[in-house]
């Protein structure tokens, strides 16, 4: 029973609002779920009827624009020649309902008509139902070529793999990017930055900058001051990954990579993994986010096979296809010649 006291009617005000909530929550999923199928079946039929009269020209586009016609005036915008192309296309990617995931609205479904490549769809839909992506996220990392950029350093089985929980990432490459994409900061590309304000900007989009991370990221400290034997020291951003079970140090550059940069990053990650760890915890991982780098001064940097330190170059706006196709060529290049 609820006391009549500000403590009780408060706690009953939440628990009713909470029911509010949830029931909208759902009644919206439903309704959505309604009209995804809805769409799905129109085009289905629009489909069949177009099977139906192959042998005459532009069939498909008479029945569309016929439906058109006697829709629209009774139904809305929502029937227009030009969403009724989209319910065709809608089947012609989606034949078999079972494939319909209840975890997408409709527009995430059109979202993912634009994309032709089956293996790049199927990792978005795999992505967005395991990390709950909105519809505004889903596109998002769609136009910033998030699958091209994951394959830049894996093979696409592994991405594959680790969208579908085939497989929990083992190490920091798996889920890093290289480049990390920070259009959502609202810096211009060709402006100069000092380190503190992209910083601050990563801070003001700490929810935009977690997405972009990725899978299992959890914010921690800003400035975070270590104290060795006398001098204080500052590390710019420091998060935790429970998927990899490990900290996470990031160091912004708002320059090009240098060996000093690799040594500063390298001493963070050593104090952390020397007096921050527990022993059930994995390395820490320490990124190196830059404005420009020369991976052959990273590769001889480091240690050879070093896995817990990554040099990932930043940029402020949206990569356009051909800028993710050059990388990925390069990487093959690179690839081709240290294997022969």
């Amino acid at each position: 029973m609820i006391s009549n006291t500000p403590i009780g009617n408060t706690k009953l005000v939440n628990e009713v609002k909470g029911i509010i909530n949830l029931s909208r929550e759902n009644a919206v999923r439903k309704v959505d779920s309604e009209r995804t199928m809805m769409y799905w079946k129109i085009g289905k039929r629009i489909f069949e009827e177009e099977q139906d009269g192959k042998d005459r020209a532009d069939y498909g586009k008479y029945i569309i624009k016929l439906l058109a016609q006697k829709l629209q005036p009774e139904f809305g915008s929502g029937f227009s020649y030009r969403n009724l192309n989209w319910y065709r296309q809608f089947y012609r990617m989606f034949p078999i309902v079972s494939a319909l995931r209840t975890q997408l609205n409709w527009t995430q479904y059109k979202l993912l008509l634009s994309v032709e490549n089956e293996d790049k769809r199927n990792f978005y839909i795999a992505e967005s139902i395991k990390n709950h992506w909105s519809s505004r996220q889903m596109e998002r990392q769609v136009n910033s070529q998030l699958f091209e950029r994951l394959l830049l350093s894996n093979k696409k089985e592994a991405v594959m793999a680790v969208a579908h929980k085939e497989q929990f990432p083992s190490e920091g490459k798996e889920i890093i990017k290289d480049p990390m994409v920070l259009e959502f900061l609202g810096l211009k590309q060709e402006s100069s930055y000092y380190e503190k304000e992209i910083e601050s900007a990563i801070i003001s989009h700490l929810q935009e900058f977690l997405l972009e991370l990725g899978n299992g990221f959890s914010f921690m400290a800003r400035q975070k001051r270590i104290h060795i034997d006398g001098d204080d020291f500052f590390i710019d951003l420091v998060f935790y990954n429970r998927i990899l079970k490990c900290f996470v140090i990031i160091e912004i550059k708002t320059e090009k990579l240098t060996h000093q940069h690799l040594g500063q990053l390298q001493m963070y990650v050593n104090y952390f993994d020397r007096t921050e760890k527990f022993v059930e915890e994995n390395k820490t991982i320490g990124i190196l986010l830059c404005a420009d780098k020369n991976d052959s001064v990273v590769k001889f940097s480091l240690p050879e096979n070093s896995d817990t330190i990554i040099a990932s170059k930043y940029q402020l706006e949206l990569p356009s296809k051909k800028q993710i196709l050059t990388e990925l060529e390069n990487e093959l290049k690179i690839f081709l010649e240290n294997h022969n």
